[in-house]
């Protein structure tokens, strides 16, 4: 991508993947959420999108930019990312917390691979097994 892409805390970025799942398009998100015309959420995160309209009335710049041209996370923990995978691409991945060799496992097309490549914050990598199938992990971690 030729632009650098703004940052957006894990939280915000969950709270914006719930409102995408929604299949509204770009214009319509950002003016619900200006309005602050948004849902509740039922699901088990919880997300209280009030909390996101508040962000996009404080950096409306950012917010916009994030919903047109995507963004990267600021800083990840590995049950965010299982949450994102969750919520942005309605998966049930693996959570791996084994002290020393935690992890997020899922099955990825390309290019829900190369999404999730884009938005994880410095310090991870995603690796495929010879099934096809992605680990999530950090960087500095062997295999």
């Amino acid at each position: 991508m030729s632009q650098t892409l703004v940052k957006l805390s894990q939280w915000e970025a969950l709270l914006l993947e719930g409102l995408r799942a929604l299949g509204w398009p770009h214009e319509e998100l950002l003016r619900r959420v200006a309005e602050r015309d948004l849902p509740k959420d039922e699901s088990i995160y919880e997300l209280d999108y009030q909390v996101l309209a508040d962000f996009a009335a404080a950096e409306p710049e950012t917010f916009r930019s994030a919903v047109e041209s995507g963004y990267s996370i600021k800083y990840n923990t590995v049950r965010g990312i299982h949450s994102w995978i969750s919520i942005a691409f309605g998966k049930k991945p693996e959570l791996i917390l084994e002290e020393g060799n935690e992890a997020v496992v899922s099955d990825l097309t390309p290019s829900e691979k190369e999404r999730l490549a884009e938005i994880l914050s410095i310090g991870w990598k995603v690796t495929e097994d010879a099934a096809g199938v992605y680990r999530i992990q950090p960087a500095n971690r062997a295999v």
